[in-house]
């Protein structure tokens, strides 16, 4: 055979070869979309291990047509004002907004919170998005609601710095706000119980808007793309998302150490230890909220980890190059064990990219509340 003849006989080959793989995939990706072209409950049994519980994915409701007569009632009224307004810091120039910006979806896009003296929290901030659903408070859950939550921030020296026997009196020497409360708990005599109830009433106002995948979740099966449906079918088997985030909010509300402890290294953070001594909650955190994750960043509980392909290449890993051995925690029992969901995935490059993808759809677009255009003074 003659090298020309043979050249075009391999030519031919590679293209059949290149429109069979085409094919195949083609229709592999078709395969898929139909699979999840149904009702959630009708999808691939995602990969739980043995004693997970966890809820099938819901979606948001649609605009609530009370939302604007929710916003006009006294006590969120009220809330709004106190959440944006520095009075309620020791230096008159930090507010709940100083950490939790509107613009930033709730949260400050800095590692680590800036407040007091310009001192540096330890904790990533949480967006406060949908917080009302939320089962226990701050990365450690030392806080069972948000009335109990807001106190914390207001009094420490490091965040709002403010000595609670005088705010009281710095509200109540403005009778503009001594109105307001009355309007909103109907009476004068108000005190600091008021001032947490309203700052909550605002917060559980806040809530994501609809994604893309909420529209999916509901019926409109072409606004995914198939590489999204790609991701969204590995979030659910292969990549183990939904033994941590599932359900409408994407979190089990529970508490894991997924292996950044830092344990006596820099960055050390023994998580809900704190809240509990309890030598087997070292290094866990509450499972965040996945709902609107690419506009929250940076991620994690120290805030260290700004780029999500480099993040999920870390999950892919496993994580479980430090955790305690058996020996190593009878030894020290605060030495730290990363949970056994967390495991090596075997992700190609391509398989994190499409999860990528996926954790956009989940994304929605960002509503910017406008701050108040004037404070009570």
């Amino acid at each position: 055979m003659k090298e020309s003849t043979m050249k075009k006989s391999i030519v031919l080959v590679t293209l059949a070869l290149g429109a069979v793989l085409s094919s195949f995939v083609y229709s592999q990706q078709e395969e898929l979309r139909q699979l999840y072209a149904r009702p959630a409950h009708e999808w691939p049994s995602p990969t739980i291990d043995s004693g997970v519980k966890w809820t099938e994915f819901k979606s948001l409701p649609k605009v609530d047509s009370n939302y604007f007569t929710l916003m006009e009632r006294a006590d969120v009224k009220l809330g709004k004002l106190l959440f944006f307004d520095p009075i309620l810091s020791g230096s008159n120039q930090i507010s709940c907004s100083s950490c939790h910006n509107p613009q930033t979806s709730w949260a400050d896009k800095l590692t680590v919170p800036i407040g007091n003296d310009h001192l540096e929290g330890q904790r990533n901030t949480p967006s406060l998005l949908n917080v009302y659903a939320r089962k226990a408070l701050f990365w450690d859950g030392r806080a069972g609601s948000l009335e109990e939550q807001a106190l914390g921030p207001i009094e420490a020296h490091h965040e709002m710095n403010m000595e609670l026997t005088q705010l009281i009196p710095k509200l109540k020497a403005i009778p503009a706000y001594n109105k307001l409360f009355e309007a909103a708990f109907e009476t004068a005599d108000y005190a600091m119980p008021e001032v947490l109830k309203a700052l909550a009433a605002f917060q559980r106002t806040l809530s994501s808007r609809r994604s893309r995948f909420d529209e999916f979740l509901d019926g409109n099966y072409k606004v995914l793309s198939d590489q999204e449906i790609r991701g969204l079918h590995l979030f659910r088997t292969k990549a183990r998302c939904m033994n941590c985030h599932n359900g409408q909010f994407f979190t089990d509300n529970l508490y894991h150490n997924i292996g950044l402890t830092y344990y006596k290294r820099k960055f050390q953070d023994l998580g809900r230890y704190e809240v509990t001594k309890d030598p087997n909650d070292v290094g866990r955190f509450q499972t965040p909220s996945l709902r609107d994750i690419m506009n929250t960043d940076p991620w994690m509980h120290n805030g260290l980890f700004w780029n999500m392909t480099g993040l999920l290449n870390m999950y892919n890993s496993g994580m479980q190059m430090n955790s305690a051995t058996p020996q190593q925690k009878a030894k020290d029992p605060l030495y730290p064990v990363t949970d056994p969901l967390m495991q090596p995935l075997q992700l190609s490059k391509a398989e994190i990219k499409d999860i990528e993808a996926f954790l956009h759809a989940i994304t929605a677009t960002s509503y910017r509340m406008r701050r108040p255009e004037s404070l009570p003074r």
